[in-house]
């Protein structure tokens, strides 16, 4: 019986036997991460052409989701707030008084508190080539 607990004292008091049995840890903890959405893609808004730029008819001049830019000469508004060319020409960027149609929804749902007031917007339009003056007048009626 003394054999056995001298066995086993010799067991517990030697250091290398010990140190063998304890576990370490086999991987590292990992951290949480807050930027990993990956799905999101951007929407690119904003301005596509600058004041001075020449455009073909049908070009894109804004992408806007509320109504921050307006269609002045020449420029439609599209159902999701993009403002397109109508003809080709030259862009210009103004900065007018507004009097807006408030019948149009976009309008209502944008300016609807400021019915009634004076406040200005920027305007996109588009001004054509001038035409050629290459002509004679032959006869007056």
């Amino acid at each position: 019986m003394n054999s056995i607990i001298n066995i086993f004292s010799k067991l517990l008091l030697d250091k290398s036997t010990i140190s063998h049995t304890v576990r370490n840890a086999s991987k590292k903890a990992g951290g949480s991460t807050k930027n990993n959405s990956t799905k999101i893609r951007p929407k690119h808004r904003g301005w596509k052409r600058q004041d001075g730029h020449w455009v073909e008819s049908g070009t894109i001049l804004v992408l806007q989701r509320t109504l921050r830019f307006h269609p002045g000469q020449n420029v439609g508004l599209g159902r999701n707030g993009t403002l397109f060319a109508m003809i080709p020409g030259k862009v210009v960027v103004t900065c007018e008084e507004t009097n807006p149609d408030w019948d149009h929804t976009w309008v209502q749902r944008c300016h609807g508190s400021r019915m009634g007031t004076k406040f200005y917007k920027k305007y996109f339009n588009v001004i054509p080539n001038p035409q050629h003056n290459n002509f004679k007048l032959i006869e007056q009626i």
